[in-house]
């Protein structure tokens, strides 16, 4: 009887710490549960936004075919890099964005390993690394819709061919980018708190990893982007 009676008061006991939070699903803290949540809700958005581009993009004839309203040549549009101006050098400059972007991505990889080890230093270096990879990323796209406006092409305009391509373009890159700014003002604030000791205090550094989700995110997406606009 007696035995029955502490088993049962052990099985209470951890049944109360259950329910009380004392385990993390999955192992995962409530924290990065609330980033993936945020991530997939963000993932249907994009979703959206590029279904409903692909649904139009094949509505209109390719440029090829010589009909009215076309959709442009991405080899066309996306043509011209700052430091040749207007020599066809088709999508090379997007490829450097890119490249720009998925490197970032790297040294995030390297900043949350170096915090999962409670280097400072090693996530200081590798934060900065990463801002830097998000302010050219963000700076090329902003010389490219510069370029592009220059060029005539507008939200309700376009002179490369449908109308349609140009709401989109604006539409979806920038929210993009939006997205790539926020992260770069977040990856700034956690480089800061870094720096004053901010997660050697706390014994961990998961908002290192919590911001490494996000940014990682970001740049799937723009792997998606850049099929749909650049290479269709």
């Amino acid at each position: 009887m007696a035995d029955t009676a502490v088993a049962h008061t052990q099985a209470s006991a951890s049944s109360e710490d259950l329910w009380s939070g004392g385990q993390a699903p999955v192992k995962a803290s409530y924290g990065k549960l609330m980033m993936w949540y945020f991530l997939i809700s963000d993932t249907f958005t994009f979703a959206g936004f590029l279904i409903a581009y692909a649904a139009i993009r094949f509505a209109h004839p390719p440029m090829a075919t010589g009909l009215p309203n076309a959709w442009p040549d991405p080899n066309e549009v996306f043509s011209a890099t700052p430091l040749t101006g207007h020599a066809k050098l088709p999508l090379v400059f997007v490829t450097f964005m890119t490249f720009t972007l998925i490197a970032s991505s790297v040294t995030m990889v390297r900043a949350v390993q170096e915090g999962t080890r409670m280097n400072k230093k090693g996530v200081m270096f590798w934060m900065v690394w990463t801002i830097l990879g998000g302010v050219v990323f963000v700076g090329s796209q902003a010389w490219e819709w510069t370029h592009l406006i220059h060029e005539g092409m507008t939200p309700t305009g376009n002179p490369f061919g449908a109308a349609a391509f140009g709401a989109l373009f604006f539409l979806i890159t920038g929210f993009h980018g939006a997205h790539v700014t926020v992260g770069i003002i977040i990856n700034v604030i956690v480089l800061f708190q870094t720096w004053i000791g901010t997660y050697e205090r706390r014994g961990h550094y998961e908002m290192v990893e919590k911001v490494g989700l996000y940014w990682h995110f970001v740049d799937l997406v723009w792997v998606y982007v850049f099929m749909a606009f650049y290479l269709l």
